[in-house]
């Protein structure tokens, strides 16, 4: 809930040459490419859906294509990086789940990662974000106050795995300009 907002203002104060970022947004996968659309028109880096077997490069962002599938990442280093798409079953009562992609960036990337937990409902991406920071990865969430529904970013800072939160004006400062804020 109030996730593709979030999105529009994080993604909006990306550089256009961000390290390559994977979304995963609960929405209807009939609607998945008109967000991408209307992030990309608004946004410095090239935003569009997620395809597998589709390297990942820098000044990227990559939104998972609907529901039928989960989106990982594999490999590591940009040169390296792709998108992995498979099917399976829910997780986290979601596909694509945000757990599912964040454990493959912790698996994948370990320390070298950014996690971000944003406004939502439920806890889908706490658990992924727990083995992100446990792998030594920066990890953020979206504070209550600027969260439409603090369900997910409110998760993942009860179980310790952010190490910062922060309102969502200000993630893209702390991610990308070593903003300390808690």
């Amino acid at each position: 809930t109030g996730g593709v907002e979030a999105l529009h203002v994080l993604l909006s104060q990306f550089p256009a040459d961000c390290p390559p970022t994977m979304v995963v947004q609960h929405i209807n996968g009939a609607f998945a490419e008109a967000v991408a659309r209307r992030l990309d028109s608004v946004c410095a880096p090239k935003v569009m859906i997620a395809e597998p077997d589709l390297p990942v490069r820098a000044g990227h962002v990559y939104i998972a294509p609907g529901t039928e599938r989960h989106l990982e990442v594999r490999g590591s280093g940009s040169a390296g990086m792709y998108v992995r798409a498979r099917p399976g079953p829910k997780v986290s009562g979601h596909r694509p789940s945000v757990d599912v992609l964040f454990h493959s960036v912790a698996e994948n990337l370990g320390a070298d990662a950014i996690g971000i937990q944003l406004t939502g409902m439920g806890n889908d991406g706490a658990h992924g974000l727990l083995a992100m920071a446990e792998a030594g990865a920066m990890t953020i969430a979206q504070d209550e106050a600027t969260s439409v529904v603090f369900g997910m970013p409110g998760a993942a800072v009860a179980l310790g795995a952010a190490r910062v939160v922060a309102p969502i004006h200000r993630i893209a400062q702390v991610a990308f300009g070593g903003v300390a804020l808690c």
